[in-house]
């Protein structure tokens, strides 16, 4: 019985969405944001040294089909990715309106987000009192500090200490919708932190924010604050049945790798393993090898956008597509006769873009166990319509295998 290993590189888009204009870093529209192509070419022009060197190296990507897809999508250049495909590809497009990992992930799971997002306007305060009143009730403290949009390393290194003095929960935002709250794990506990969190989630559901996202760190003021692997999202499930649910009604396992679990609130997931991009490849690994037959792994491998993406680091992003790079040609190595493996994105984060969001682009899908050719410009749908048909499973969402 055939398995499918639907794997994310978060945030690796390949430019060329229609509807970039309509989408900001700043006041910079995302027109010509295109996370994959400026890297390579930043790689070919000597501006990516740190770590490594030369142009993009990526051979097994390449192979699957990434800088043709990402020539599909956009026209741009992808000096080093030019090898002629010998595995099955595409091109696909989002349509949800929204550039944010929920967004992203429900429409390669079938499901276009029904409803439009709540964002927090870029403000100081950016939150409604109501809000602020409530997180101060729950965590029984007399006031929040942040209250603003920031970036989660910046803002534990500015506000940690103060954090630490006074018990109050660091509160903030971004360009997603999103509500965040960082916390130390040994001053104000990662339980309570946890609780927290998951105590408020309903209320900023009800108001349609994506997530409430936990974010603990640890250190002091003398030798800094760092995060921690022990972030947990709390996210909206989705309205409707999506892919996993579908495996999973049709009694195959399904595994989640990664945030997968709490992206999805762990809806149709029989498991998750958590940790760091490193630790997850292992996993990934031992699940290509042992994974029960007919079954669905979906993985998200996260740090190309968390450490590299949002902090406009392009030598660090090509460090990392180049060690994904190869970790992938082992993996195809382990690969059955009737397994797919499909390798996308959710949506950009282009590093040499001004800003420190997400940006609005295309994603590659580049599959292996697919057999041979192109499919060319698709919908993100119809991925989840696909991997479906690969197992056999009905799909029950808007997409169209092109299998």
């Amino acid at each position: 019985m055939p398995r499918a290993f639907l794997v994310v590189m978060d945030s690796v888009g390949i430019g060329g969405a229609p509807d970039a204009d309509q989408f900001f870093n700043g006041a910079r529209p995302d027109t010509g944001a295109n996370t994959l192509a400026h890297i390579a070419q930043g790689c070919a022009s000597g501006l990516a040294e740190e770590g490594r060197t030369g142009p993009l190296k990526l051979p097994h990507l390449d192979a699957l089909g990434l800088g043709v897809a990402t020539r599909l999508a956009s026209g741009d250049r992808v000096p080093g990715l030019e090898a002629e495909p010998v595995r099955f590809w595409a091109a696909a497009t989002e349509r949800s309106a929204g550039k944010d990992t929920p967004s992203g992930h429900w429409e390669l799971a079938g499901l276009r987000v029904p409803w439009d997002w709540t964002y927090f306007p870029d403000a100081t305060p950016s939150f409604p009192v109501s809000l602020t009143d409530k997180v101060c009730e729950i965590a029984g403290t007399t006031g929040v500090l942040g209250n603003c949009h920031a970036s989660g390393t910046q803002i534990i290194s500015e506000l940690g200490a103060e954090h630490v003095k006074t018990g109050f929960p660091i509160c903030y935002t971004s360009a997603d919708s999103v509500f965040q709250i960082a916390a130390h794990e040994d001053h104000f506990g990662l339980e309570r932190l946890l609780y927290l969190c998951k105590s408020l989630a309903p209320t900023l559901h009800d108001m349609k924010v994506g997530r409430v996202i936990a974010r603990p760190f640890v250190g002091d003021a003398e030798n800094g604050f760092s995060r921690t692997t022990n972030r947990k999202d709390f996210a909206i499930a989705p309205p409707e049945p999506i892919l996993t649910n579908w495996v999973q009604g049709a009694g195959r396992a399904v595994h989640g790798v990664g945030k997968i679990g709490d992206i999805f609130s762990m809806t149709g997931i029989d498991d998750c393993t958590k940790g760091a991009d490193a630790d997850l490849m292992i996993y990934l690994h031992r699940l290509v090898e042992d994974a029960e037959d007919g079954s669905l792994t979906f993985a998200n491998f996260v740090e190309f956008d968390s450490l590299y993406g949002h902090r406009r680091d392009v030598s660090g992003y090509a460090r990392h597509l180049e060690w994904f790079d190869a970790e992938i040609g082992q993996v195809l190595s382990k690969l059955r006769p009737d397994d797919l493996l499909l390798i996308t994105a959710d949506h950009g984060n282009d590093p040499s873009w001004s800003g420190t969001d997400h940006t609005r682009e295309r994603v590659p899908v580049l599959c292996a166990g697919a057999g041979f050719g192109s499919a060319g410009l698709i919908e993100m749908v119809d991925v989840a319509a696909s991997v479906a048909a690969h197992l056999g499973v009905p799909s029950q969402g808007l997409g169209k295998s092109f299998l």
